[in-house]
């Protein structure tokens, strides 16, 4: 190890199969170890609000070190941890190489797999996970379904904030009467045979949200793809697990990674790309999956040949070149750079993507939004996710751009949602945004898609 702990980081397979994993005093005996270490450096204080609650826990405790600090105590801690790595990957000194060995993230998913192991997730917060099934349902009854996620709906909201813990105020995403891979089968684009990237051939994984919620999306990253010269495919075997990994159901996970990698290893093998649309599922493919099975040859297979879509384009751009056509969008780019995005190390993409458009001002906000997965519209954290997200609207008003993007779909939302919650003029910078969720989207509109 150098001096200072300036090696990469680096992450140790989840030991998920051990008992020792699931064993009470030896999580706390751990959990007791890295917790100090924290109280002592407080780098990460300011990036979600698990540190806060450790340091306010420890401070107001009766020695003010963590000797006084019961470890029932620990739950709201490891409650506000929304898995975005960040502590891991942008703040943390002590993380692998270093011989303190923190890895902050996945302690707080031990916690949480031994919850699952002793029963302790809610049934509703099973359900909610359940996007594949919900998804399924909420498309066959979009009507219904989508005037039942309205805010405005004082009725139905009231009794999913009492049922299923969902925030009544919490923006949730609308269901499509026709899925991502429907629409793509019925509509699928014309290759530009003379792009400069003619040749490529990519596979699209849907991922849940752009199936269900918004496959608008995907049908942009095709088109966009397509007149790029790639020829792309849109296949969706089933949800990567986010969901699950959230509440501790590392088994499910595992279960899903590889038979999903088997399914995909079809199109590995034939040279095609993997191109991911949200920045979660790719996180998902590219560095969680190896981790909680890292003997599976196919899961190795996939995360090497997979891609987030705006790190896709910008490889395009950068070895092929995209093809013309591109003019100018209606007005400058706000783009929030999404902490799964962060997580996968891999730069900028979508700001360096959307750069290529001409004569538009991008502006980069590189900050949590708040939102955190399922954690942002449950009733016990939406207020916090506004309260963490606050930065990001500001900056996002201040800019009065003419649209809001994100990696994250969800994150956008919650980012409009912040921006109209901030005062008279945050509405009224919100009220200007015209409608386009993920940076993909500008591009096809560029091109006149």
């Amino acid at each position: 190890m150098r001096e200072g702990s300036l090696e990469a980081p680096t992450r140790h397979p989840i030991p998920w199969r051990d008992a020792d994993f699931y064993d009470a005093e030896k999580l706390d005996a751990e959990l007791r170890r890295v917790f100090d270490i924290c109280h002592g450096c407080r780098r990460c204080f300011n990036l979600c609000d698990s540190f806060p609650r450790l340091f306010d826990l420890i401070d107001e405790s009766e020695s003010g070190e963590l000797d006084s600090v019961d470890s029932a105590d620990f739950k709201p801690v490891v409650d506000a941890c929304t898995l975005c790595d960040m502590c891991f990957l942008t703040k943390c000194p002590y993380v692998p190489p270093h011989e303190f060995d923190l890895d902050f993230p996945h302690l707080m998913l031990r916690y949480r797999a031994l919850e699952k192991k002793q029963g302790k997730v809610g049934f509703m917060q099973r359900q909610l996970t359940e996007t594949d099934r919900n998804g399924r349902m909420g498309c066959g009854m979009s009507g219904l379904a989508n005037w039942a996620v309205d805010c405005g709906n004082g009725m139905t909201r009231g009794v999913m904030e009492k049922v299923a813990d969902v925030h009544r105020d919490a923006v949730l995403p609308t269901f499509a009467a026709k899925t991502l891979v429907r629409q793509a089968a019925e509509n699928p684009p014309a290759v530009n045979a003379s792009a400069p990237a003619a040749g490529r051939k990519a596979v699209i994984y849907a991922t849940c949200f752009a199936n269900y919620n918004n496959p608008g999306i995907g049908m942009d990253a095709l088109g966009v793809l397509a007149r790029n010269g790639v020829e792309a495919k849109v296949v969706y075997p089933s949800c990567c697990g986010m969901p699950q990994l959230e509440h501790g159901d590392i088994a499910r996970v595992a279960e899903n990674a590889a038979r999903i990698a088997a399914e995909m290893k079809t199109w590995v093998d034939q040279g095609y790309d993997v191109v991911s649309l949200v920045p979660s599922c790719t996180l998902m493919l590219k560095f969680e999956w190896p981790l909680i099975v890292p003997d599976n040859g196919d899961v190795k297979a996939l995360a090497g040949a997979t891609f987030d879509i705006s790190e896709y384009v910008a490889d395009i751009a950068k070895k092929e070149g995209l093809a013309e056509g591109m003019t100018p969008l209606e007005g400058p780019v706000t783009v929030h750079i999404a902490c799964h995005a962060r997580a996968q190390n891999m730069g900028q993409k979508a700001a360096e993507m959307l750069r290529l458009i001409p004569d538009t001002q991008v502006a980069v906000i590189e900050r949590c939004s708040g939102h955190g997965g399922s954690l942002g519209v449950t009733k016990d954290f939406f207020e916090v996710g506004i309260k963490v997200g606050k930065p990001v609207f500001r900056q996002a008003a201040k800019n009065e751009p003419a649209y809001v993007v994100s990696e994250c779909p969800l994150a956008r939302d919650h980012i409009i949602q912040g921006m109209e919650m901030l005062d008279d003029a945050g509405k009224a910078a919100a009220a200007k945004v015209k409608q386009a969720q993920h940076p993909v989207q500008l591009l096809a509109r560029a091109y006149g898609l």
